[in-house]
């Protein structure tokens, strides 16, 4: 008797150390071992230089590329397209992220004022705005590659200027209208207030219907993309220099879906792990600050995986930067100054580029070769 009652004393105080134990590491996991991590200014156990010069070169560089990025898209002949409006708007976007969210966190440093609730409310409600934007305007960059390069020219027509423009502000409509209506019902994670619960019903709903569909989307799209444009160009075909163009900003334009994945997939997973298993602070913040940091690399991507792009950075910089003269290439007239090998006609099963009217009239060229003009 005197045995087992020693024996239920002994077990009952193991058990209870254990539970001790067991909340210990949980509030040390939940935040309580991690209140040095700000949301808006980074770790405490930085120094505040580094963050300081950290952040405002991300913020500078970032905005410099994105606002290169964008006035490529103008000032570029090939890449002044309706289509790549949508690529605008993804660096608009990434603009919004670099010259307004990150700058807060400059100046929060570089005054010394302790986190501010209202300062971390403005950084990541821009912040998910513009997540959702880019998501949903890279489906639609999917979707219009897609019918730019595998659907006939008559049909990529019905994909006009102003609807391009309505589009453009429906999606950013429907970002504004589903962060404001998450700012109102104020549910699910609080990052500013570290409240960091499970994710709600609804916030799950949003997530499969603004992210999980949009994502599946634009994987759709450009896997049926790569199988048609394989099955037209194979063998010894050599396509026209236009479609290779745009099919290489397409590549480009699927490198920048995958970047984006890559930043803001850990993050994402971590919230998703945190609703059923405690995170630590620590590791939520810092993913979130590496998510979005990827505002300021995506530029980068363009310039050193498009050509055209490229040129167009180089030109600009040379304008910007040395005060040189240089001139911006725009579509000749009359077929004057072209390079007879990148506009000659080729029979292409893809229709946006064989179709005749897709096509225009012969011109002559100074050494007799008559050439089309796409």
């Amino acid at each position: 008797m005197n045995t087992t009652m020693i024996y239920n004393a002994a077990t009952s105080t193991a058990a209870n150390d254990f539970e001790k134990f067991v909340k210990t590491i949980s509030a040390n996991i939940s935040g309580d071992g991690d209140l040095d991590v700000s949301p808006v200014t980074l770790s405490s156990a930085w120094s505040r230089v580094a963050r300081l010069l950290l952040l405002a070169s991300l913020a500078v560089g970032g905005s410099v590329g994105n606002v290169f990025m964008i006035s490529a898209v103008v000032v570029e002949d090939q890449l002044n397209k309706r289509g790549n409006a949508f690529l605008v708007n993804v660096a608009l976007a990434d603009l919004l992220v670099t010259g307004l969210v990150i700058p807060v966190s400059v100046i929060v440093i570089l005054a010394g004022y302790a986190e501010s609730l209202g300062a971390c409310r403005f950084e990541w409600t821009l912040e998910a705005l513009c997540f959702l934007v880019t998501v949903l305007t890279l489906a639609t960059i999917a979707a219009e590659n897609y019918a730019r390069l595998c659907m006939p020219a008559e049909r990529y027509a019905h994909l006009t200027t102003g609807r391009v423009t309505a589009i453009i502000i429906t999606l950013w409509l429907i970002a504004v209208s589903v962060v404001a209506l998450q700012s109102v019902l104020d549910i699910g994670p609080d990052f500013c207030r570290r409240r960091l619960s499970g994710i709600a019903t609804e916030q799950l709903v949003g997530a499969v219907v603004l992210v999980l569909l949009p994502t599946l989307a634009t994987f759709y799209f450009y896997v049926k993309l790569l199988v048609r444009v394989r099955r037209a160009t194979r063998g010894s075909y050599k396509p026209p220099a236009v479609f290779s163009w745009d099919y290489e900003l397409t590549k480009t334009n699927m490198c920048s879906c995958v970047m984006f994945a890559v930043f803001w997939l850990p993050f994402g997973l971590a919230v998703l792990v945190n609703s059923h298993v405690p995170v630590s602070t620590r590791v939520l913040y810092n993913l979130a600050w590496f998510a979005l940091s990827k505002s300021c690399f995506n530029n980068l991507l363009y310039c050193v995986a498009d050509r055209h792009f490229r040129s167009a950075y180089v030109k600009l910089f040379h304008y910007c930067c040395c005060k040189t003269t240089v001139s911006f290439s725009r579509r000749p007239r009359g077929g004057e100054g072209r390079n007879s090998s990148d506009v000659r006609l080729r029979v292409h099963i893809i229709h946006s580029y064989a179709s005749p009217s897709s096509c225009r009239p012969t011109v002559a060229r100074p050494n007799g070769r008559d050439v089309y003009e796409l």
